[in-house]
Parts: structure tokens; C-alpha cells; sequence
């Protein structure tokens, strides 16, 4: 059948009408329905006060303009309301620009409308006549509207005329005494598989009662009640058999909302679905998973407001609720319908209306806030009640003077207690406290005071004349007020048991009072749910709150920014070397920062340990065929995911070693062995092979003993075999179970070996983009930060200024740029206006290096840092917009006008930890390429000891070959223990030879084109006195040597012209025979190439005829080190060595590092504090061992034997003259912890010395 066009329209509308909740209603109401505080005249009464109408005097006016005037509105009934529209009175110049927005239910108690759960007031008119619309971002059902006027059109007076939008509000209620409640046993034939619904809407005005018990069939129950003004949601595990005496198997499940005592409904939502649990109080959502055994079972009966005795021992709260619940439903059906039908049990009386008391509280919102109300005793007693709210730890509660100049009494808080005292000129006459500091802050406090004949509390109280809070600076009643002002709620204020009627000190009627809230509770809760981030602990006063990020890894106002670096790369160009480090892939994202050992040789190696990485022998055993090895990692699952993800590289050692033990089987048959890696996914190959292939190494490589096989254990050999290798494919990695087979014949024995994971590389550090046209830049999707943002970066330019990213709303914005060569300036709007932040540099940004930015905006405040200059912040206006709602995308080296772009590099840009991929989106920009070379110019600096920066496309590398130092950044000094026996040759290549009959003349001249400057220095300890440290002679018998004579005075012994007598200088006058470190430097020496003579000075041959014993370093002559090429390099330079030289180090007798001892890689092992960038001392694998707290610096050569000779001539040209050392850059490692400044004077002890010739 088809339906004629109009009806189809029709049913349409109704869809839409039914759908929609957006009509007026506000102006069907009468006059009634409208009170106000006050009106200027008649026709400027309340009535009039209806949107677009001309009535009256086109609106309301009060009497006077000022902040305590209101306009209240009564409804119909009970009504949802979604939107708020405002306009001025009509022909006037009286408009509100600013006001607040309140809700109630019984024309008391009001509650604020807050924006963004921050702003109370929102903007008005700026003219009579136009329309502001507002629509609520949550609907309120209310039945009372309230309008307070904050500020008004200053050229003329307050006025107003509004219309509320919304619709009709179905409500069922059930009121509870305490003693009541209602049980449910839902049909288990109509229950939902595997899902369960319960919602309700709840008010009350006690902090504590159950609203919710569930058993299950299993014997599980939950619990939902109301504890100190929070929901708990909770379960009790009972066991199938419980025994005689056991009690219930307690589970806190999760805690939410707060303040919830106030006597306005709150929303309650809690959904299962099969194991997952989502809980909503009001706005706030909390996800959690149940054990497994509550997954799957069926609830049986719900009790409402309460339970059982038995069952109230199992609370927090140990009682029932006493409020109301409304529209309580659960999967679907009406469990107050039900009630009302008598289909459930009742206990207990219960109504189906909600009875509220009138409950007047007032707020004391700023430090002017004051109440002062006048009362006289009559009686032989006197007595003060009030109940109070505050965050604060501190204030003034109230005081009064005492009859016949007895003094003047003072209530307050401090330190979280009640204090009592009376001054009396001058002096304290009575100072009492009561309370305790862990009080929690978040619930209502009852205090009183009273006196009478058989129990004083005051001293010499006969009547109270006054009691207020007074104001926090002269005024009312002449007093001034010593303490800290309070800011909070008051509420139920008695005088001799009467309560103060609040609402005729509003009407000015009674009392007195300044800059108060009245007939609501103003307290916010701005730690629930906590704005603080990672585990942050939130505390609060009245006004704002504060994070406590101690011991969470985070930093900021809001614990939001990792104080970690995201890999051992970025760590190793910061200059760090080898170590235990804290690594946090994600930076301020969920992922837990996590202890990795960075091992920093050519690459920076990120060593993940597991349970077992030593060599685990296996023999055979009868009824075992197989062995299943777990290994549990030190990084979890999702850690080490991102750890692989963003590595270049992987690799993790896969070793079997047999012996009449096959492994794999092949070619053919099920494999006796396998390995599951990280997606828990069998793999049949192993390490060294091809992923699929069934293979070892050697199958791959060909060269297996037994052709037939592709394995070497596969040949099922009677002799040890071995198929070892390296698992590399990252998709796999890394290995989490191992399963052996064939270990249960006779004669069969196994090993196997899974080593850690080892990743390099990181694929986001060096991730960039160059950017060569100003109008050219890479779009992303936008940036979503809406409470918390954090974006860093690095860029290198020439150009002065440029904008690095932006991004737009319709409003609101975001923005980094380089406004200048020294200024970067982080600009955003987040609907408050637009705000800037600065850093000025001392010397300019665009000079081709490498600067790091980091922007972070928060709903606390909004910093930037560049480098490491000091930062700058800028704190968020309080009760301002928080929300960043940005929905353009994200432009990235420039703006979407194509103006003011950047020109330049930007490299690793991450926004709240997630690094853009700039690489690939360059790869499809025109003006854009992927990479940015040139990283020596930034990182070469981190090279030491002469080594130089060589460039490579993700970075760079130290070449240390000029050094004699080796090492990630050539840090490392290369040390031998000599005895007399032992001797170092090294062969120098000579560009040209001399025959010993060449003519003096030639050699002259041939000296004279190779003279040069030469620098020789070295590092010793030795308790041997006489000792020979160096000695060199030429073919003229000139020679230099330096050593130590008989007292252990250092000499330098030279004779650089044949035809004159050998001289002596002294260097030291010291005993530097005593077995502690010294340091020799000469610089500035004169040689030119000549043959060696063969003939050396009787005293020096008489010294070396002793040898020498002791330690030397890092040997150098120029840029040749002949110890680190003996030791190192042994098989590829010209260097004999001759009997016994072992690797050493130089250390002092007494090293001040107590952690010099060799250590290992277990993480069990560490020791020491773990701070920003600094490895922990105790946790790295390293046999040198620290000298005083610095390693040997430089060192030149030794000749232990007479054979040991240079063939080099000194000719001296100049006198030994002092030399100032050159500071050597401070070198974080764990092996070498203390600054290395030779200059320093907490460094140059008597353990180590250095001594210039």
C-alpha cells in the first residue's frame, strides 16, 4: 500500500517532534511563575521579563544594580531544559553582559550551571534588542531557572528578558527513611545473554548509604553504596564451599564522583558486558575488567536502598540509604513501576514521592566573603552548631567578643584541625584544638560550641553578642581578622538550638553580610575526576588544584610530560654512554616508562633481559618428550611492541646445542622443536634463517655436515653440534616460549640459549623533513589536545622567522613559530582570548644547528621550552575555557594562507608522544624533502679527545682513529699493566729513508722541510724509583728521556745538540713513586725524521736496565697511539709486543667510586637513584675501573725494555715552559660519574696529579 505524500510528512514530524527538545517554556507562563529580588517599579516587574515582548517597560529592572539581584523563574513541573536565550529590556540601555545560570527543584538549594565544568558565567548581550542562545552541553531537569547578574551595560542599569528551551520529563520516585528498601528478583527468562544494564538517579543529603546489593547464583554480589559523599562499586567473592570460619573474599572494584551529598540528583549507569564493567556517576565514565570467574554468571535478586543487617556488615557504610531514587531501571524494566504494582518485595516503609528538607547552606567564595548576625542569650547557657565544607586547610570560622570584656573568642582551622582561642589584650587566654588533620575535606563537619554550669567549653561566657566570619580586612563590627580567611560552605547554623533563617539575612531582613552565595553550596571538586595525569596525586584548595608528581616519571602542572628520553638514541646523543636508563616510547602517552640497559657502542642498543638468558642444559629423562621453556621479559607486552615498532633494527640469539637430539626434523615432518614469539604464533624456523623456511643457518648458508639436512642437529649425530644464529624479522620478536623435543632417547642430551632482545635505531629521533619554498608545507589530521597538549620538536635554519605548525577551529587555535632569530613564540586560544608565550634567547636560533622545542598546554597553564634556556609559562585564567576544540588540519611547516612559512628542517615531531611521520607525507610534497643532513654541526661537540664527527644519514659517528681514547664518543682511555719483561714496538711509516753515510748538508736541509711543532704526553703509576717512563734518540746520539730518579722525582733528561753535554730540568719535587696516578703533558716540541744511531746515555741505559713495573695510558706521539694499537688493533698495525702486557686501567689505591667492581646485566643488581638522563652507577657491565673519580687522560710511551725506541730526533727549539690543560667535556656515563675538568680543584688531588712541560 502506498501512503498519500502528506501523511508521510506527517509521521515524519511527529518522528521529529518526539526526537527533538527544544520548545519554549518560559513564555506561556504567567506572572506568578516570576520572582525576583527586587523590581524598579511595577511596569518593570518580573512578569515582563519574556523574550522578544514589549510589556511593561519592555523587561525587568531591579531596584538597584547591583550583584545580589536575582530573577526566578518556576516551571510548570519538573522539565528537562536544553537551552537558555537572553535579550536586554526593549528600548533601552539596560542589558546583562555577564551572568550566572542556576537550577533547582524546590526553589532552595541552587545548583550552578557550569561550562566545560569550570565557567559559572556566561556572556550576554552587548544591546538590547539581539538574542544570545546558548544550548546546555548537558541537559538540566529542573523545575526552578534563577538568573544572577554579574555585570551589566556600566552606562545604563540591569536589565533582562529570557526564554528557556526544553521539554516535558517523565519521572517515577521512590523515597527511602534508612530503614527501607525494595528487592528484585529479575525473570531469567527475559534476561539479556551476557549483558546487564541499571541506571537510577539518586539525591541525598547523608554522605553515606547502600543503594544497590546484587547476588549472583555463583555466590558472587556487588555492591553500590555512598561513602563519604563517593560511589564504591565492589564485589564480594564467595567461594562454591566456603569454610567453617572464612570470610568473604573482599574486591574494591572502583571508586567514583564526589560531593554527592548535596541534595541534587546525580546519574547512575553501570553496564556489563560479559567481563567488562562501564561505570558512570554524572559525566564521568570508568572502565574495568572483572576476574574471570564473575564473567559469566547470572544475577538472581537486587535489593534497592539497602539490604539485610548480615548484609550491611559487608559495607563501608554500614547503613541504608535514606533519599531518593528515580527512574530506576534495570535491563530496560521499571523497578519503581514494579514497586508501586506491589511485584517485588517492600521492607520497610516507602514512598512514591520525594519529601526534600529545606536546606539553606551558603557559600564564602572570596577572601571579602563575611556573615554577621546579631544574637543575645537569655539563658544560663549558650550554645553556637554549624556544619561546614572547605578544602582549605586553613581559615577563620567565626568570632565574637565575650561579655565584660572577657576577650574576644576566634574559631578557625589550621592544619586541617579546629582551633579554639580567646585573646584579651594582647595575649591568648585560652587555646583549645579538636579534630584531626586526616580529616577528609570532601564531606560536611559538624561543630560546636556551648557552655553551661555542670560542663564549661568557654571560658566565661555569659552571651555571645555577635557571631560572624569576619572579613579578612578592617570592617564590620571594627574587627580584624588575624587568620587566614575561609572559603567553603556553611550550612545549618544554630544559636542556642534555633536555626538561622538564612533566607532573611538574603532579603536583608536579618543580619548582615558581604560578597556571599546564598542558599547554595558554591564548593567544586576539582580533583574528581583528577586533571592529574600518570599517576599524579591531586590535592586542591578552594580555588584551584595541585599535582604531585613525585615518583611517576612525569613532570608539569599536571604530571602530563615524561622527564625520560623515548630510546637509547636519544639518550646517546645527549651524550650518555653505556648504562641502565629509564625509556619512555611514548613520552607523555599510556605507556609506562620502563629500566632498559643501553648499550652505546657504533649503535645505540636498546638490551631487553628476560628470565633466562644463560645456556640451560637438558638430558634425556624417561616419560618427558618435551620441554616448554616461558620467558618472561623485563619491558611488558605493549612496552616491548612500541620498542620493536620503533626500532630500525632487532635481534635476539637463538642457540641449540645436541647431541644425538634432533631439532627441527627437516625437510620433512612435524619439527621436534619450535618457538612461539610475540603474537603467540608457532615458528618452525630458526635463528640465522629465512622466516617459513624450516631452516637453520647452515641450511641457508649451504654448509650444513650432513647435506641432507638443513640443520646440523637434524644429522641426530652421536658428537656436540650446534645450530645457532640471530632471529632478526621484528614482526616475530621476541621469543616468549621455547619447545624442545627429542631429549627422551637414550644418549640424548640438548642446550639451548635464548639471549635478550637487542634493538637499534630509532626510526621517530631522526624521522624529518626539509622544507626549501615559504610556501610549501605538510598537512596532517587535526591535533586533538583538548584538555592537555604537548608538542616538541627539533628544527635547524637560516632563515629569522617562519611558523613551525599550526592548527584552527572556529574559534580556538594552536601555533608554534620562530618570530625572530632569538625568539620562539608559542600563541594559542582556547576561548579565552588569545595568549602568547615567549622564550628569548641569548644567541640566535638560525645559525644551521640543531634547537629543541617543547610547547605544553594544560588546563593549570601553558609552557614552552627551547634548548635549555629558561623556560616560560603562562598560567590559564581561572574558571576560564579548558577545551581546545580544533578541527582544521594540522599544517606543518607553514599555514594554511601559505604566509610566513618555515624555511628549514624539523626533525622528530611528536604531539602528545605520537611521532608525525614527516618522511613519508615530504615524500608527495612539492617544496618538501625527506631527511636533513648535517648533524655534526649540533652533535660533534659530543666527540672528546680529538675525536672527529663523521656524518651519516640518521646521525653520526665519533672517528676516534686520531685518538688515543676509543669509545662511542672516543671517552674510553685503552691502559696496560707493563712488567720488566715487556716491551711495545711500533714501526712508524716513513715517507723517506736516510743511509747513515748521508751528508750532513742534505740532512740539514731535510730537517729543516720537515720541522714542525709536536705535542708528547703521558700518564703513569708506579711505586719503582729509579724508572724510566720515556726515552728517544737519533742517530746524532741527541736524545730525551723522562723519568724518575731515585727519590721519585720526575726529570726530564735532554741533550738536543750532539756537541754539548746532556741537561737536566726537574719537574716535580715530589715522591711520584707512590703508586697513585700523575699525569704528564709536554706540548710544543720541535722534531724533524732522522735514522736512529743505536748509542743511548750510560744512565739512561743503566735505568733501563731495571725495567719498569707499573701502569700506562692511552699512549700517544701526535696521532699515533701505539698502546690502543697493541691492544686493539694487534694483527692490523706495525706494533711488536714482547712478554706479558695486559689490558688494565690506571686506577688510584683507593678509589673513591665504591661501585668501580665489576658488575653484570641483572637487573637485580642495580643500585643508586635513577634521575633524568642519568644511568644507574651499579647496573652496567664494565671491567675499567674509575680512578679518584676520573679516568686517565693522556699518556705517551714507555719503554720497558731497551728495545722499545722511536726513531725520531727532538730538537729542542724552545725552553719548557707551563701549559694550561684544556678542560675535557664532562662525560655522564656510570663509568665515569664526576666532572673531568682538570681545572677543578675538587677534582687534582693527591690520588692524581697533572704535571705541563
Amino acid at each position: 500500500m502506498v501512503l498519500p505524500l502528506y501523511l508521510i510528512f506527517y509521521f515524519i514530524a511527529v518522528s521529529v517532534s518526539k526526537e527533538s527538545c527544544d520548545s519554549p517554556l518560559v513564555s506561556a507562563l504567567p506572572q506568578s511563575a516570576f520572582t525576583s529580588s527586587s523590581e524598579l517599579s511595577n511596569s518593570h516587574g518580573p512578569g515582563f521579563a519574556k523574550l522578544n515582548r514589549r510589556d511593561g517597560a519592555g523587561g525587568w529592572s531591579p531596584l538597584n544594580s547591583n550583584k545580589y539581584q536575582w530573577l526566578e523563574i518556576k516551571l510548570e513541573q519538573r522539565t528537562e531544559i536544553t537551552a537558555i536565550a537572553t535579550q536586554g529590556r526593549y528600548g533601552s540601555s539596560d542589558w546583562l553582559t555577564r551572568y550566572l545560570l542556576m537550577f533547582s527543584d524546590t526553589g532552595h538549594n541552587w545548583r550552578p550551571y557550569r561550562q566545560e565544568d569550570s565557567i559559572g558565567a556566561f556572556s550576554g548581550n552587548s544591546n538590547a534588542d539581539s538574542v544570545v542562545m546558548y544550548k546546555l552541553q548537558q541537559p538540566v531537569i529542573a523545575q526552578y531557572i534563577r538568573i544572577l547578574p554579574l555585570h551589566w551595560n556600566p552606562n545604563g542599569r540591569i536589565g533582562l528578558r529570557l526564554e528557556a528551551y526544553g521539554c516535558q520529563y517523565k519521572s517515577d520516585v521512590v523515597s527511602f527513611d534508612g530503614s527501607a528498601h525494595l528487592l528484585f528478583r529479575p525473570d531469567p527468562s527475559v534476561s539479556l545473554a551476557d549483558r546487564d544494564v541499571l541506571s537510577m538517579n539518586f539525591k541525598t543529603l547523608l554522605n553515606s548509604g547502600m543503594l544497590v546489593h546484587m547476588e549472583e547464583h555463583s555466590g558472587h554480589s556487588f555492591t553500590l553504596e555512598l561513602f563519604r559523599g563517593k560511589l564504591l562499586l565492589h564485589g564480594l567473592g564467595l567461594s562454591s564451599k566456603p569454610r567453617r570460619g572464612s570470610s568473604a573474599d573482599f574486591h574494591p572494584l572502583v571508586s567514583l564522583g564526589s560531593l554527592l551529598d548535596d541534595q541534587h540528583w546525580h546519574h547512575i549507569r553501570v553496564e556489563r558486558i560479559r567481563g567488562l564493567v562501564n561505570f558512570t556517576v554524572d559525566k564521568n565514565t570508568q572502565q574495568f575488567q572483572l576476574p574471570e570467574s564473575w564473567s559469566h554468571s547470572e544475577i538472581n535478586e537486587i535489593s534497592f536502598g539497602g539490604t539485610s543487617a548480615a548484609g550491611l556488615q559487608k559495607s563501608h557504610s554500614r547503613r541504608n540509604f535514606h533519599g531518593c531514587l528515580e527512574n530506576v531501571l534495570y535491563n530496560d524494566i521499571s523497578v519503581i513501576e514494579r514497586a508501586e504494582e506491589q511485584q517485588l518485595s517492600i521492607t520497610g516503609n516507602v514512598s512514591f514521592t520525594c519529601t526534600e528538607s529545606i536546606d539553606v547552606p551558603v557559600t564564602f567564595a572570596s577572601p571579602g566573603s563575611f556573615l554577621a548576625l546579631p544574637w543575645v542569650s537569655g539563658g544560663e547557657s549558650a550554645s553556637v552548631c554549624l556544619q561546614f565544607r572547605t578544602w582549605n586547610r586553613a581559615g577563620l570560622l567565626m568570632t565574637f567578643d565575650l561579655q565584660h570584656n572577657a576577650g574576644t573568642l576566634w574559631l578557625y582551622l589550621s592544619e586541617a584541625r579546629a582551633r579554639l582561642q580567646i585573646h584579651k589584650t594582647g595575649r591568648i587566654m585560652t587555646d583549645i584544638t579538636a579534630g584531626s588533620a586526616h580529616a577528609l575535606w570532601d564531606i560536611y563537619h559538624s561543630l560546636s560550641l556551648f557552655d553551661s554550669k555542670s560542663r564549661i567549653h568557654l571560658s566565661c561566657v555569659l552571651y555571645i553578642n555577635y557571631i560572624y566570619r569576619c572579613p579578612d580586612t578592617e570592617g564590620g563590627s571594627g574587627c580584624r581578622n588575624p587568620f587566614s580567611v575561609f572559603q567553603g560552605c556553611m550550612r545549618l547554623i544554630r544559636t542556642d538550638g534555633a536555626l538561622v533563617d538564612l533566607i532573611r539575612v538574603q532579603q536583608m531582613l536579618f543580619g548582615n553580610f558581604s560578597d556571599l552565595q546564598m542558599d547554595m553550596c558554591g564548593i567544586v571538586d576539582r580533583c574528581s575526576p583528577s586533571r592529574c595525569e600518570h599517576g599524579g596525586r591531586c590535592s586542591q584548595s578552594w580555588s584551584t588544584f595541585h599535582c604531585n608528581c613525585s615518583a611517576t616519571g612525569y613532570s608539569g602542572a599536571t604530571c602530563h610530560s615524561s622527564i625520560y628520553e623515548a630510546s637509547c638514541e636519544a639518550y646517546k646523543h645527549k651524550g650518555n654512554t653505556s648504562g641502565f636508563y629509564y625509556i619512555d616510547m611514548d613520552g607523555s602517552g599510556p605507556i609506562k616508562p620502563q629500566l632498559i640497559y643501553c648499550n652505546m657502542s657504533d649503535k645505540a642498543w636498546m638490551v631487553i633481559q628476560h628470565n633466562n638468558t644463560e645456556l640451560t642444559k637438558l638430558k634425556a629423562s624417561s616419560g618427558i618428550n618435551q620441554h616448554l621453556a616461558h620467558f618472561n621479559y623485563s619491558a611488558d607486552a605493549e612496552q616491548i611492541q612500541a620498542i620493536i615498532t620503533q626500532a630500525e633494527y632487532c635481534e635476539q640469539e637463538l642457540s641449540y646445542h645436541c647431541k644425538k637430539s634432533r631439532l627441527l626434523n627437516t625437510p620433512d615432518g612435524a619439527p621436534f622443536s619450535w618457538w612461539v614469539g610475540r603474537s603467540g604464533e608457532a615458528h618452525m624456523y630458526w635463528g640465522g634463517a629465512v622466516p617459513g623456511s624450516q631452516q637453520c643457518a647452515c641450511g641457508l648458508q649451504e654448509n650444513c655436515v650432513h647435506p641432507e639436512h638443513f640443520c646440523n642437529c637434524d644429522a641426530d649425530s652421536k658428537e656436540w653440534l650446534n645450530d645457532s644464529g640471530l632471529l632478526s624479522h621484528k614482526e616475530h620478536l621476541p621469543v616468549r616460549a621455547l619447545a624442545v623435543g627429542d631429549i627422551n632417547r637414550s644418549g640424548s642430551e640438548a642446550a639451548y640459549r635464548v639471549g635478550p632482545l637487542q634493538c637499534y635505531g630509532d626510526n621517530n629521533f631522526w624521522n624529518a623533513a626539509y622544507f626549501n619554498k615559504e610556501t610549501s608545507y605538510l598537512h596532517f589530521p587535526t591535533f586533538h589536545g583538548e584538555l592537555s597538549a604537548d608538542i616538541s620538536f627539533l628544527f635547524k635554519t637560516s632563515s629569522s622567522s617562519g611558523v613551525f605548525l599550526e592548527n584552527l577551529g572556529i574559534k580556538d587555535f594552536i601555533r608554534i613559530e620562530l618570530s625572530s632569530p632569538t625568539q620562539v613564540l608559542f600563541s594559542f586560544d582556547v576561548g579565552n582570548g588569545p595568549l602568547e608565550v615567549k622564550v628569548e634567547t641569548a644567541s640566535a636560533l638560525n645559525d644551521e644547528r640543531w634547537h629543541h622545542v617543547r610547547a605544553e598546554r594544560n588546563v593549570k597553564e601553558a609552557s614552552l621550552y627551547v634548548d635549555h634556556h629558561p623556560s616560560a609559562v603562562q598560567k590559564a585564567p581561572a574558571d576560564g575555557h579548558i577545551h581546545l576544540q580544533l578541527n582544521s588540519q594540522l599544517f606543518v611547516g607553514g599555514t594554511a594562507s601559505r604566509q610566513k612559512g618555515f624555511l628549514g628542517c624539523i626533525r622528530s615531531l611528536k604531539l602528545n608522544g605520537k611521532t608525525l611521520d614527516l618522511e613519508e607525507r615530504a615524500e608527495i610534497t612539492p617544496g618538501v624533502t625527506p631527511g636533513c643532513p648535517g648533524h655534526c654541526s649540533s652533535y660533534g661537540d659530543l666527540c672528546q679527545n680529538h675525536g672527529s664527527c663523521v656524518e651519516d644519514h640518521s646521525g653520526f659517528t665519533c672517528d676516534c682513529s686520531l685518538s688515543p681514547f676509543t669509545g662511542t664518543f672516543c671517552h674510553k682511555d685503552v691502559s696496560a699493566f707493563f712488567k720488566p719483561g715487556t716491551s711495545v714496538t711500533y714501526t712508524f711509516k716513513e715517507p723517506y729513508k736516510l743511509n747513515r753515510n748521508v751528508s750532513a748538508q742534505s740532512s740539514s736541509i731535510y730537517s729543516d722541510l720537515t720541522l714542525r711543532g709536536e705535542n708528547v704526553s703521558l700518564s703513569f703509576r708506579t711505586s719503582q724509583a729509579p724508572a724510566l717512563l720515556l726515552y728517544v734518540s737519533s742517530y746524532y746520539r741527541e736524545f730525551l728521556a723522562i723519568l724518575l730518579n731515585r727519590n721519585g722525582h720526575l726529570d726530564v733528561k735532554y741533550k738536543l745538540q750532539h756537541n754539548r753535554d746532556a741537561e737536566v730540568f726537574r719537574a716535580s719535587g715530589r715522591n711520584l713513586a707512590n703508586g697513585q696516578l700523575h699525569h704528564l703533558i709536554e706540548t710544543q716540541t720541535q722534531l724533524f725524521l732522522i735514522a736512529e744511531s743505536g748509542e743511548v746515555d750510560p744512565e739512561i741505559a743503566r735505568l733501563n736496565a731495571l725495567g719498569f713495573t707499573g701502569c700506562l695510558s692511552v699512549v700517544q706521539f701526535n696521532s699515533i697511539s701505539p698502546l690502543k694499537a697493541a691492544l686493539l688493533y694487534p694483527d692490523t698495525s706495525p706494533v711488536i709486543v714482547t712478554g706479558p702486557l695486559s689490558e688494565s686501567s690506571c686506577g688510584s689505591s683507593l678509589p673513591t667510586n665504591p661501585y668501580a667492581a665489576e658488575t653484570t646485566h641483572s637487573l637485580a643488581d642495580h643500585v643508586g637513584t635513577v634521575g633524568t638522563g642519568e644511568p644507574i652507577v651499579n647496573a652496567i657491565n664494565s671491567d675499567s675501573a674509575l680512578i679518584g673519580g676520573v679516568i686517565a687522560v693522556v699518556i705517551f710511551v714507555s719503554l720497558a725494555a731497551l728495545a722499545v725506541m722511536a726513531r725520531f730526533l727532538y730538537r729542542r727549539k724552545e725552553t719548557f715552559q707551563p701549559q694550561e690543560p684544556k678542560a675535557e667535556k664532562t662525560d655522564d656515563s656510570p663509568e665515569t660519574p664526576f666532572n673531568t675538568d682538570p681545572n677543578s680543584q675538587s677534582i687534582i688531588s693527591d690520588n692524581q696529579k697533572e704535571y705541563f712541560i
